[in-house]
């Protein structure tokens, strides 16, 4: 009889402890949750509640389990079993809590700067999302190292490991030069404000949004709804734009070619109308100019402005639509085409100045021989030559 209520007292008295400790501490969490508006501390700690009653239960199981014995046979595999799970549950936790702590840091940093300087709350966005997957990487390493030293045959050999350890480094960082150069490329663009998470950019001739970064690798979020992942190296060796740097306002760039009759003064109000009922412009300013000619026509360039990128986009194919279809009613003459008239002829050069190209005023171009060109005939290889009068 004590052989069997000994393993249910120990086992059923764990699984109790752990219920009964793991409800109580959720139950302060949430009550101080209620309170505290202000902090989502409490709220994110409570997301850590199953690894807290994990470790909970793997350690009163594990500190009594020697009074147990459920399994004589088996006590040392079960006992190495349990402190695994103690080890990985509490490196779970610990990932949870910082996870928590640097959440609500972030938190109170942007809903106190939001308004005033969005490029900065990026910029910390992304440095805290780097630090959280280093510390998840730190913790995880260690974690895994605990576990490995618990078995003999590790321990046996960690005198060996730390031996070699200057030779292991040089292989590793030999056969992993290039995502070891990843890495350290992911804490650059980190705290040296180059990308962020949520910056428009352009890479490699592709318009998008950055949507993660991590110490390895960038994925950008692109306007047809395309991911590309991109090697976090790339933004430290080649150039790129980033729309979002400093100030997110920019300029965009309308261009039209045109009759060279075209009205310049009526296409400038016309454009100044168009942006007005343009909800994307931002009213900052706006122009249009005679930028180049071409012999057929004649290219016109409006610059206008918005608060964003995705306005800019919007403005500027607002505003060329619907100037083309302004000049295509009101000013079809304006609109490019090619011209069929005939050809003008050169006036002549001989200094005369009347026009005829023969300085004799009877409209003929003589000849070497005195006879006017337009009354030669020639009849064909059989005669000599000579122009038939």
């Amino acid at each position: 009889m004590e052989n069997l209520l000994r393993p249910l007292i120990v086992v059923g008295g764990s699984v109790v402890l752990t219920l009964v400790i793991g409800w109580a501490t959720d139950f302060l969490l949430r009550k101080a949750d209620e309170r505290h508006h202000e902090t989502p501390l409490w709220g994110l700690l409570r997301r850590g509640r199953i690894p807290y009653m994990l470790v909970l239960f793997a350690a009163l199981l594990r500190g009594s389990y020697d009074e147990a014995e459920l399994l004589p046979s088996r006590d040392e595999a079960i006992g190495r079993t349990l402190t695994l799970v103690l080890i990985g549950s509490t490196a779970w936790l610990v990932i949870r809590i910082a996870a928590a702590i640097v959440e609500t840091s972030y938190s109170r940093y942007a809903s106190a700067r939001a308004h005033r300087d969005p490029a900065r709350v990026r910029r910390v966005r992304t440095q805290v999302t780097l630090i959280m997957r280093v510390v998840s990487a730190i913790v995880g390493v260690v974690a895994v190292a605990t576990m490995l030293l618990t078995f003999p045959a590790f321990r046996a050999a960690g005198a060996s490991l730390l031996a070699s350890a200057g030779i292991l480094g040089i292989v590793a960082g030999v056969a992993a030069q290039s995502t070891l150069s990843n890495m350290f490329a992911g804490f650059q663009i980190a705290f040296g404000d180059m990308v962020r998470i949520g910056d428009t950019v352009v890479v490699d001739g592709e318009w998008g949004t950055v949507e993660e970064i991590t110490l390895t690798y960038l994925t950008v979020h692109t306007w047809d709804e395309r991911r590309i992942t991109m090697p976090v190296s790339y933004f430290t060796s080649k150039p790129f734009e980033n729309w979002s740097r400093g100030t997110p306002q920019m300029t965009g760039i309308v261009f039209w070619h045109v009759d060279h009759s075209a009205p310049v003064e009526a296409m400038r109000d016309k454009l100044r109308d168009i942006l007005r009922e343009c909800p994307a412009w931002d009213g900052r300013a706006y122009n249009l100019s005679v930028t180049d000619s071409t012999p057929s026509t004649m290219q016109v360039r409006a610059l206008v402005t918005a608060k964003d990128a995705d306005d800019i986009w919007t403005v500027r194919v607002a505003v060329r639509e619907q100037m083309m279809g302004w000049l295509a009613d009101e000013h079809p003459y304006a609109l490019p085409r090619v011209n069929t008239a005939d050809a003008i002829l050169p006036p002549s050069r001989n200094g005369n100045g009347n026009g005829n190209g023969n300085g004799n005023g009877n409209g003929y171009r003589p000849s070497q021989d005195g006879v006017p060109a337009q009354q030669r005939r020639y009849h064909g290889s059989h005669n000599s030559g000579r122009p038939e009068r």
